[in-house]
């Protein structure tokens, strides 16, 4: 079990929805010596300083697109929590070079700059949408969960440890569909892309907390997948807006109708604990113990036939629920 206790973090994309609130848990359950907060956005970086206010924070303007900047940052850091991406699809569709560069070539910057800088762990933010993927963000994500994984063989056995959490939908992200329906509400409409759509969901206080749980029990090469409850989209509009007509828009383009976290070809490599499931890297990672086990205890393995998709989940949020969750 790995302490975050005076660890020093470098949190990449650290003044999104999710950065802010890691540093939040960060400052309130764990003790660590420094967070640097590196992203590229100086307006937003002002914005979370009035916000968060810290000892240990530190705000480093880069581009994880320049490694020569991101070896820089990393002077004295022994974590990382990779965070920054470019994840709108519909922008990723009309720009795809950019994406690439942000989402592969910037993975590719931080394992490099990782070994060459003497990290310890580096954790890797992934989504649903890397999986079966058919839009490029979710091909870039991908790829950059592959990358990250292979680094543990390119850093040898004394060099950093590289792990990927996957989930879902963040509720009240600031590219969720919350803020939008939160927005048009008023106009008495919402659109919906389909009634059958649904999602994987979790909150970004669940979100920030397993990525704190896993850091402290990777060994390297793991796929951590939490347990999380799915949704329908229009269960979501009826519970934030009852009185609201609700416009059938049909599917956009590189969207799904459901989501999937472990498809059926990783079934034979993943493993099942009480919160969390763990798929393990196809190419035995020398670091990474046999029987997979965190805190002590074994993972079971799963069906042969199984799968993690957001329509046949065992777990669901019903109307009643959401508004909790929004909250």
């Amino acid at each position: 079990m790995h302490s975050l206790n005076d660890s020093s973090i470098l949190l990449t994309g650290g003044t999104g929805s999710f950065g802010r609130q890691f540093v939040r848990d960060l400052l309130a359950k764990h003790n660590p010596k420094r967070i640097v907060i590196y992203s590229r956005d100086e307006l937003k970086q002002y914005e979370m300083a009035q916000e968060i206010s810290a000892p240990q924070l530190r705000y480093f303007i880069g581009d994880i697109r320049d490694r020569e900047r991101l070896e820089r940052a990393l002077h004295g850091i022994d974590t990382i929590v990779h965070a920054a991406a470019m994840k709108q699809v519909v922008a990723a569709e009309y720009n795809p070079i950019e994406c690439i560069k942000t989402n592969i070539i910037g993975a590719e910057n931080i394992i490099n700059a990782a070994i060459n800088c003497g990290i310890k762990r580096v954790i890797a933010l992934s989504t649903d949408k890397a999986v079966n993927p058919i839009n490029l963000y979710g091909a870039t994500k991908l790829c950059s969960d592959k990358l990250f994984i292979a680094g543990n063989h390119l850093a040898g056995r004394e060099g950093p440890r590289f792990s990927v959490v996957r989930y879902g939908n963040v509720v009240g992200s600031r590219g969720s569909v919350v803020p939008l329906f939160q927005r048009l509400r008023t106009s008495g409409r919402l659109p919906i892309t389909d009634k059958r759509m649904t999602r994987f969901w979790i909150t970004l206080d669940r979100g920030a907390e397993f990525v704190a749980q896993c850091l402290g029990i990777m060994q390297g090469g793991e796929v951590f997948i939490p347990k999380i409850p799915s949704m329908r989209v229009v269960d979501l509009a009826t519970a934030m807006a009852p009185d609201c007509k609700l416009d059938i828009v049909g599917i956009r383009p590189g969207e799904k109708l459901h989501e999937c976290m472990i498809p059926h070809d990783e079934a034979r490599l993943t493993r099942e604990f009480d919160d969390f499931y763990v798929i393990m890297p196809s190419m035995p990672i020398g670091t990474m113990d046999e029987h997979l086990k965190y805190n002590g205890r074994a993972g079971k393995p799963v069906a042969e036939d199984f799968e993690y998709s957001s329509h046949t989940n065992d777990r669901w949020v019903d109307s009643a629920q959401v508004l909790d969750l929004i909250k």
